[in-house]
């Protein structure tokens, strides 16, 4: 079994390009907000849930400090912060199992939660960038993102059910975009790679009040219940916490988003599954970042934009592509050498992909195309997205 700090991907030592939105991977230390809202009554039984995982938090590698605080205003409220080294330690930590078994004490007494997370830009006395042993790194310069919010959702079915499941989930009536005021759903692409489902969302403004809102939809509700039958992981739509679980395993995170900064008219989103070596996802999705920012900086190459969904060692890729993807797959793969593809089937699973080691090993872009591209089910924008 492999544990945390098996996983945990090390700071790396370049600074990302300014093209990228969104990226976990500059080696920044990450501030991590958690607010919680208590049940009325239970604010004790939340303490003493809280102090007995305090020193199995502690030993998690990558961890700094955290504070638990509560509201001067109104007691049910509580703020829990946390420092981190660098967001992959964390992110390979708050999806892990590890995590979902050791904050499973504190739903009981918890009605609500929300994260967030922040890497550090500045700090009172701090340069903005500290380098040396022991030095702590802080995030260079802001990042401009496009105002969307980028997330995935991913689960697997029954072997023999996929064609089944493919007609039920691209045949639902899309939810009504527009949220609330300040947030609207723009765009959901639906893929699958064998028996594997993926659902990526682009959101304008709060994407839990997003997801929550599409829960909400009796059309989306229909289409989960019709599902259900044939999840390999049980569920209960019914049952609050039952619900809450799978969401939580079937949370896939973007941890890396690039644009080229252009647009065009024959753009053609694609989807690619990369299953990970056991412990080695963070490192891949890492490893396709940097390929990503290369790509980016190309102007006559043919990736306009790709974003990076990575758990544990489910690593999914999204991007748009200008021109068709046959004709050249190496670019769009970020394999332009063969010294970048051996690093990238080193880290593959063969087995996952339907081959062999040696068969991946020995793999052409063309194959390994095949072998990760996703087919689509349904790719719906919303009006005036």
């Amino acid at each position: 079994m492999t544990t945390t700090s098996d996983r945990v991907s090390k700071a790396p030592a370049h600074q990302a390009s300014q093209r990228v939105s969104q990226s976990v991977f500059d080696g920044s230390r990450l501030r991590v907000v958690l607010l919680v809202d208590v049940y009325d009554g239970a604010q004790q039984q939340f303490l003493e849930a809280y102090e007995s995982l305090c020193s199995q938090v502690a030993s998690v590698p990558g961890h700094v400090s955290d504070q638990l605080c509560q509201s001067i205003e109104n007691p049910s409220q509580w703020l829990i912060t946390s420092e981190w080294e660098s967001a992959p330690p964390f992110l390979t930590w708050v999806n892990s199992e590890e995590h979902v078994r050791m904050v499973e004490p504190l739903h009981s007494c918890v009605r609500d939660t929300r994260s967030l997370r922040f890497h550090i830009v500045r700090e009172t006395g701090g340069p903005a960038v500290q380098t040396g042993p022991g030095k702590r790194r802080l995030q260079a310069s802001p990042r401009i993102g496009d105002g969307l919010i980028r997330h995935a959702l991913t689960f697997t079915v029954k072997p023999g059910s996929e064609e089944t499941v493919a007609k039920i989930l691209a045949g639902y009536t899309s939810p009504e975009p527009r949220v609330d005021d300040t947030t609207r759903l723009c765009r959901t692409s639906l893929f699958m790679h064998g028996n594997r489902v993926v659902r990526a969302i682009e959101v304008r403004g709060d994407l839990l009040a997003a997801l929550r809102h599409v829960a909400r939809q009796p059309e989306v509700r229909a289409v989960e219940e019709a599902i259900n039958p044939y999840l390999e992981q049980d569920r209960d739509l019914d049952d609050p916490e039952s619900a809450r679980l799978f969401f939580t395993r079937a949370a896939l995170p973007a941890v890396h988003h690039v644009t080229a900064g252009q647009e065009s008219p024959e753009a053609v989103r694609h989807a690619l599954y990369y299953p990970a070596r056991e412990g080695r996802g963070m490192q891949l999705a890492e490893l396709l970042a940097r390929q990503d920012e290369a790509a980016a900086d190309d102007p006559r190459g043919p990736v306009l934009r790709s974003t990076i969904f990575q758990r544990d060692d489910v690593v999914m890729r999204l991007v748009d592509v200008r021109g068709a993807l046959d004709s050249d797959p190496g670019p769009v793969l970020g394999l332009t050498d063969h010294g970048r593809a051996a690093e990238l089937t080193a880290l593959l699973d063969g087995e996952a992909l339907g081959l062999g080691g040696r068969a991946l090993k020995d793999s052409t872009p063309a194959h390994l195309l095949a072998v990760s591209r996703m087919d689509l089910v349904t790719d719906r924008r919303a009006p005036s997205a």
